[in-house]
């Protein structure tokens, strides 16, 4: 399951959780999002025991992606322990966002 984030729920979901968080910052318009997006829904099924998944629309949370520095979009942020682990910027294959998990769990 994805969870929708937003600056109300930011800090209990991502910041405050007891798992790793994949955080998908994207907006409508993108296309290469849109690319991203099955591949994040699988991602939440398929480590759903290990990992938590959210996803934050930049245009609806300015504020997030200010606080992130979100430039370039898709960025899919791993938090690990309420910090910043590592970051994927654009649309990449499933395996990539694996080895990008494993390296966290």
């Amino acid at each position: 399951m994805v969870v929708e984030l937003t600056s109300d729920n930011f800090e209990q979901e991502v910041l405050k959780s007891d798992k790793p968080v994949l955080v998908d910052f994207w907006a409508e318009w993108c296309g290469p999002c849109r690319m991203v997006s099955p591949i994040i829904e699988e991602l939440s099924e398929d480590y759903s025991d290990k990992l938590k998944v959210g996803k934050v629309n930049v245009d609806e949370q300015e504020d997030l992606a200010q606080r992130f520095r979100i430039m370039s979009i898709p960025t899919i942020i791993l938090f690990k322990d309420g910090q910043v682990f590592d970051k994927i910027i654009g649309a990449r294959p499933k395996k990539d966002f694996q080895t990008f998990i494993e390296r966290a769990l």
